[in-house]
Formats: C-alpha cells, sequence, structure tokens
C-alpha cells in the first residue's frame, strides 16, 4: 500500500507540473499572437510593453500582488481554515516562480509572429487566430491538470475564489469582476502612458470565453480518469 500511495503522490506532483509548464506555453504563445491577452495577464503584458520590462518578471510581481490580496482577505475574514489557507497562499509563491521562470523560457524559444513571419501564413491574421485558438487550448488543459491535481491553487484561481469566499459573491461572477477590472487598470495604464491599448483585443474575448469552455470538456473527458489515477 505505500508504494502505491507513493506512486499516486508521484503521479500527481507530475500532472502537476506538466500543467505548469503547458500553462506556461499556452500563455506565452496567447502573447505572441499579439491579438490581445487573457485578461488576468492583460496589466503584467501591457506594464512589460510600455516599460520595455521582462515579462514573466513583471508576471511575478502581479501574480504577488494577487497572493498578497488572498493572504489579506484570509486573515480578515479568518475562516476556519484560515492558516491552511494561508499556508496555501505562501505556496502559490514558489508556484509563480516556477510558472513565470517557464514563462521567460518559452518566451525566448517562441517568437512574436506578426513580425517574425510577416510574409507568410503564421504572420497573417487568419494564421495568428489559429496559433491564439491553440493557445487557448493549451491554456485550458494546463490550467485543468494543475487544478485537478489538488496541489496549490492556480494563481488566477485562487485570487478569483479567496474574493468569492470573502464577498459571498458566486465564484463564476467574481471571476467575471476580476477580469474586467484587469482590463480597465490595462487600458488605463496603456492610455495614460503609450496613448494607446495594449494588450487587449479580440484575442481577449476569445480567451475569456475559450479557456473556461477547454477545462470544462477537459474536465469531462479526463478529469475523473485523473481523480481516480491520483487519489
Amino acid at each position: 500500500m505505500g508504494n502505491v500511495s507513493k506512486t499516486k503522490r508521484a503521479f500527481r506532483l507530475l500532472i502537476y507540473l506538466s500543467g505548469l509548464v503547458i500553462l506556461a506555453v499556452g500563455i506565452t504563445l496567447n502573447t505572441k499572437t499579439t491579438l490581445g491577452v487573457s485578461p488576468i495577464i492583460s496589466v503584467a503584458y501591457s506594464v512589460s510593453q510600455i516599460w520595455g520590462l521582462n515579462f514573466a518578471n513583471v508576471t511575478f510581481f502581479w501574480y504577488g500582488v494577487f497572493i498578497f490580496v488572498e493572504m489579506a482577505l484570509h486573515l480578515l475574514r479568518r475562516p476556519p481554515d484560515w492558516k491552511r489557507k494561508l499556508a496555501a497562499d505562501g505556496l502559490q509563491v514558489v508556484v509563480s516562480l516556477i510558472s513565470t521562470r517557464f514563462i521567460d523560457l518559452f518566451g525566448t524559444l517562441i517568437p512574436v509572429f506578426e513580425t517574425a513571419y510577416p510574409d507568410s501564413f503564421a504572420g497573417s491574421v487568419p494564421g495568428r487566430f489559429l496559433l491564439l485558438l491553440l493557445a487557448i487550448l493549451l491554456t485550458g488543459v494546463g490550467a485543468g491538470m494543475s487544478l485537478f491535481a489538488r496541489i496549490v491553487p492556480n494563481l488566477g484561481d485562487g485570487i478569483v475564489q479567496g474574493i468569492s469566499d470573502f464577498t459571498g459573491i458566486s465564484t463564476g461572477m467574481t471571476k467575471n469582476l476580476v477580469d474586467l477590472s484587469c482590463v480597465i487598470l490595462t487600458v488605463a495604464l496603456s492610455l495614460l502612458f503609450a496613448g494607446k491599448v495594449i494588450g487587449i483585443g479580440v484575442g481577449t474575448l476569445t480567451a475569456v470565453l475559450g479557456v473556461g469552455r477547454v477545462v470544462a470538456v477537459f474536465e469531462r473527458l479526463f478529469g475523473a480518469k485523473i481523480r481516480t489515477l491520483i487519489s
């Protein structure tokens, strides 16, 4: 029984880390299409573009803001398991560091298709839109894998759940409000400091609508099998 438990823990960790890698590929590919990034990272993306900063490092800082808010909410609300939740919040720092290092790696490997391949299908709007759909697929699968492994909450899900628990607003509505807040902040920052909107486009709306659906389909197809293997 001990060997079985160790094998299941190892498989759970493998699924979780694989999910983080796939998620990082999806996020990076999304930004490289230059059609608009997902709302949750749009602030980090616009800041990195406006001031010429490393996207992965800014994303790590942005995730840190989420973690700080989660910890503050848990301290203010003090649920029965608040110490466990604070510990999980702290572990998200490690997860965000790992995730953003993968984003940094893939950022050097994946080109900006519009400028790297201006005269090919990959650089055209239809070609980049297909790449955007692939990015959304990878993001949803990666998010689903890390979510089902149930080790440390996905950073985007963590902030949404923390606010939802604190306010009593449904998770779905909270997700919409967080996304909207990120978009508004991105637009405000980019207009104020760059004079144009950066990071928000058709890809943003597509990501909002698509990633959740991919996670839902992935859960329907593989969720039960994954849970059986790791529990």
